[in-house]
Protein backbone atom coordinates (compact mmCIF):
# COMPACT_ATOMS: atom_id res chain seq x y z
CA UNK A 1 0.00 0.00 0.00
CA UNK A 2 1.21 3.43 -0.61
CA UNK A 3 0.07 6.37 0.90
CA UNK A 4 1.61 9.91 1.98
CA UNK A 5 2.47 10.58 5.31
CA UNK A 6 0.40 13.48 6.00
CA UNK A 7 -2.62 11.30 5.04
CA UNK A 8 -1.30 7.96 7.09
CA UNK A 9 -1.18 10.90 10.28
CA UNK A 10 -4.84 12.36 9.85
CA UNK A 11 -5.57 9.00 10.03
CA UNK A 12 -3.78 8.91 13.57
CA UNK A 13 -5.16 12.23 14.43
CA UNK A 14 -8.26 11.38 14.34
CA UNK A 15 -8.17 8.06 16.52
CA UNK A 16 -10.35 8.55 19.68
CA UNK A 17 -8.43 9.00 22.44
CA UNK A 18 -6.15 5.76 23.88
CA UNK A 19 -6.36 4.34 20.24
CA UNK A 20 -2.85 3.41 20.22
CA UNK A 21 -3.03 1.06 23.50
CA UNK A 22 -6.57 -0.76 21.93
CA UNK A 23 -4.50 -1.57 18.76
CA UNK A 24 -1.52 -2.42 20.65
CA UNK A 25 -3.90 -4.81 22.67
CA UNK A 26 -6.04 -6.27 19.83
CA UNK A 27 -2.60 -7.18 17.55
CA UNK A 28 -0.50 -8.24 20.37
CA UNK A 29 2.16 -5.66 19.88
CA UNK A 30 3.82 -2.90 21.89
CA UNK A 31 2.39 0.29 22.20
CA UNK A 32 5.62 2.01 20.76
CA UNK A 33 5.17 -0.24 17.73
CA UNK A 34 1.98 0.79 17.00
CA UNK A 35 3.32 4.57 17.15
CA UNK A 36 6.43 3.88 15.13
CA UNK A 37 3.79 2.90 12.53
CA UNK A 38 2.16 6.03 12.56
CA UNK A 39 5.57 7.92 12.43
CA UNK A 40 6.80 7.83 16.00
CA UNK A 41 10.72 7.16 16.10
CA UNK A 42 10.65 5.02 19.72
CA UNK A 43 12.87 2.02 18.34
CA UNK A 44 14.39 1.41 21.66
CA UNK A 45 11.33 0.35 23.14
CA UNK A 46 9.33 -0.45 20.01
CA UNK A 47 9.92 -1.97 17.08
CA UNK A 48 9.82 -1.18 13.34
CA UNK A 49 6.80 -1.05 12.15
CA UNK A 50 7.14 -2.62 8.43
CA UNK A 51 7.12 1.04 6.82
CA UNK A 52 9.20 2.66 4.79
CA UNK A 53 8.88 6.66 4.27
CA UNK A 54 10.17 8.36 0.75
CA UNK A 55 10.52 12.64 1.09
CA UNK A 56 8.76 14.03 -0.88
CA UNK A 57 5.43 16.82 -1.02
CA UNK A 58 2.54 16.12 1.38
CA UNK A 59 5.28 15.06 3.98
CA UNK A 60 6.54 12.19 1.76
CA UNK A 61 4.74 8.68 0.00
CA UNK A 62 4.83 6.03 3.07
CA UNK A 63 5.09 2.47 1.89
CA UNK A 64 3.05 -0.22 3.82
CA UNK A 65 4.31 -3.51 3.96
CA UNK A 66 1.79 -5.20 6.42
CA UNK A 67 -1.52 -3.10 6.22
CA UNK A 68 -2.97 -4.23 9.58
CA UNK A 69 -2.60 -1.71 11.63
CA UNK A 70 -3.54 0.63 8.87
CA UNK A 71 -6.40 -1.34 8.61
CA UNK A 72 -7.25 -1.94 12.39
CA UNK A 73 -7.05 2.05 12.83
CA UNK A 74 -9.65 2.75 9.24
CA UNK A 75 -12.25 0.01 11.48
CA UNK A 76 -11.88 2.17 14.45
CA UNK A 77 -12.53 5.22 13.06
CA UNK A 78 -15.57 3.53 10.75
CA UNK A 79 -17.08 2.12 14.44
CA UNK A 80 -16.50 5.75 15.69
CA UNK A 81 -18.27 7.20 12.88
CA UNK A 82 -21.07 4.74 13.18
CA UNK A 83 -21.50 5.70 16.62
CA UNK A 84 -21.64 9.49 15.93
Amino acid sequence: MVITFNDLRTVKDNLPSGSMQKIADELDLNVETVRNYFGATHYEEGSAAGIHVEQGANGGIVRIEDTTIYDVAVRMLNEQSQNN
